[in-house]
C-alpha cells in the first residue's frame, strides 16, 4: 500500500472540500488516514488461498471424518468498507459453520479469517462467499455456510438515510446448500 500516495490524495480531498489543511486538527490528518487505511484494508495485502495458509491450523477429529455434525461460530463481530462509497459497513456480525472432514480449526482461526477477509474494499455478498472459501480450503471441507447480517453507511447515512435498515446476506456450500436443518444451525439468535 502506498501510504504516501494516500497522504497526497487526502490533502487534495481536504484542499477540493474548502477545508484549510494547515489548520491544527488537519495538520496531520493525512498521515493519520493513510495509517488507518493500512490498518483497515489490511486483508487486500492477501488472496484468499494466503489467508486460508495463514490460518490454517487444525486438529485432528477422527469422530467428525464421516459425520454430519457441524461446528458452530455466531456473532463475530467485523467491519469493513463498501468499495462503491468507500463507506463503513457496521454492527456486522458473521455465523459461521463447517462439518470437519478429519480435521477441525482452531477456534480463534475462524474468527481471524472472518476479520482478515472483511478487512478489504467490499461488497457483503462477497465476503461470505470469501469467508466459505477460506474455511473451506483451511478445514479441507466442501460443507461450510455463512451468514452475515450489517449495517451500511451507505443506506444509513447518506442516500436514502434509512438508519434502521440491515442487510442480510447467506453463503452455502456442500451438504449446506440443500439441508433446512444445517441451514437453522447459521440463525441469528435475536
Amino acid at each position: 500500500m502506498d501510504t504516501k500516495a494516500i497522504e497526497q490524495h487526502v490533502l487534495g480531498i481536504l484542499e477540493a472540500i474548502g477545508e484549510d489543511p494547515n489548520r491544527e486538527g488537519l495538520r496531520e490528518t493525512p498521515q493519520r488516514v493513510a495509517k488507518m487505511l493500512a490498518e483497515v484494508l489490511e486483508g487486500t495485502a492477501y488472496s484468499n488461498h494466503e489467508i486460508a495458509q495463514m490460518f490454517s491450523k487444525t486438529f485432528t477429529a477422527e469422530n467428525h471424518a464421516d459425520s454430519d455434525d457441524a461446528v458452530v461460530m455466531k456473532d463475530i463481530t467485523v467491519f469493513s468498507y463498501c468499495e462503491h462509497h468507500l463507506a463503513l459497513m457496521y454492527d456486522m456480525k458473521v455465523n459461521v459453520a463447517y462439518i470437519p472432514r478429519g480435521k477441525v480449526l482452531g477456534l480463534s482461526k475462524i474468527a481471524r479469517i472472518c476479520d482478515m477477509a472483511a478487512k478489504r474494499l467490499q461488497l457483503q455478498e462477497r465476503l461470505g462467499n470469501d469467508i466459505a472459501e477460506i474455511i473451506s480450503e483451511a478445514a479441507g471441507t466442501p460443507d461450510v455456510g455463512v451468514v452475515i447480517s450489517g449495517c451500511h453507511s451507505c443506506m444509513t447515512a447518506r442516500g436514502i438515510k434509512n438508519a434502521s435498515s440491515k442487510t442480510v446476506t447467506t453463503t452455502y456450500r456442500g451438504a449446506f446448500r440443500g439441508n433446512a436443518e444445517l441451514k437453522s444451525l447459521l440463525k441469528f439468535d435475536n
